[in-house]
């Protein structure tokens, strides 16, 4: 490495320089605030509704089911077309799809189709390339998750699942994508689209994670230096990509970028130096945040983000 990168790689921290690979970007200590806000904490009061709030909100809402609606009408209609279905698996898309059709890449029920506007029943068996597809349209559930819920379709021992907050998301079941552990909260991806899901929980995809820890006293500067240089846990040295102190926080208050996925690795990382976590908020995933989504809340993928996921 040279000096010139080690310069940028060192940062102070009261007075004392702490090398590292850079501090947590695009963290905002205020969303800290604006979640008591919204929590409607005794503190803060409640945050006062303004009319272009309201309109605001208005026009989300109507967003979010229009979005519902043009899933449940494919969900009710008994036919549809064999290039839509192809599409709404998440093969590709319908233009595609009628490349495949003419060049006899497609079989329903046995049978090679290569007619345009081929109507399929929902009982129908559509194989391609060897495989069996299924018409279910790809949706996207972005869950800011609040303490007390595990990340699971469901629980041998009836605790609350992210299941119960997003019943109405989707007429399709949709399955969460990693796990957040049940004391931990933030933005957790829901989906039915298991290339996606395999993609961002796959270690070679390395998916961006940046928590917010709050631990129960003060992290030396000493100990966040170890911290940069590997801690070594069971599975291995657990390495963080960024890590640093919050701006305008105390100094158990700590922002970190993380991609490795070992089971609560922030939480042990952490007690074999002698902390305990006492909150960890996980607030940006492969590029997603919890921004404008209170705690408890959903929101439905944009098609933009979507496009932004499948060309990570």
């Amino acid at each position: 490495m040279t000096s010139q990168n080690e310069g940028r790689e060192r940062k102070t921290y009261a007075g004392k320089s702490v090398s590292q690979r850079g501090g947590v970007r695009d963290f905002d200590p205020k969303d800290n605030k604006r979640d008591k806000y919204e929590r409607g904490s005794l503190k803060y009061g409640r945050r006062p509704s303004t009319g272009s709030d309201r309109d605001e909100d208005r026009a989300k809402s109507f967003v979010q089911k229009r979005r519902l609606n043009k899933i449940e009408k494919d969900v009710h209609k008994d036919t549809i077309r064999l290039n839509k279905y192809i599409a709404n698996s998440g093969i590709c898309s319908r233009r595609e799809a009628d490349e495949l059709i003419t060049q006899g890449l497609v079989e329903v029920n046995g049978k090679v189709v290569t007619e345009m506007g081929y109507q399929v029943e929902k009982t129908d068996k559509v194989i391609f390339d060897g495989q069996n597809i299924t018409p279910e349209k790809p949706v996207y559930v972005l869950l800011n998750k609040p303490k007390g819920y595990i990340s699971t379709t469901k629980d041998d021992k009836a605790r609350k699942t992210v299941m119960d907050l997003v019943a109405n998301a989707s007429p399709y079941r949709v399955f969460p994508v990693g796990r957040l552990d049940r004391s931990t909260t933030g933005v957790i991806l829901l989906t039915n689209d298991g290339h996606m899901t395999k993609k961002l929980t796959h270690p070679s995809f390395d998916a961006k994670k940046i928590y917010h820890v709050t631990l129960d006293k003060k992290l030396t500067n000493e100990d966040l230096k170890l911290i940069v240089e590997g801690i070594r846990l069971d599975e291995g040295i657990a390495t963080v990509d960024q890590i640093s102190f919050i701006e305008g926080k105390p100094r158990n208050e700590i922002g970190i970028e993380i991609h490795i996925g070992w089971n609560r690795v922030i939480r042990r990382i952490f007690q074999r130096l002698g902390y305990e976590v006492e909150a960890l908020d996980r607030v940006m995933f492969a590029g997603l945040t919890k921004k404008n989504i209170k705690r408890g809340h959903w929101r439905i993928l944009t098609d933009l983000e979507v496009n932004t996921l499948k060309m990570l």
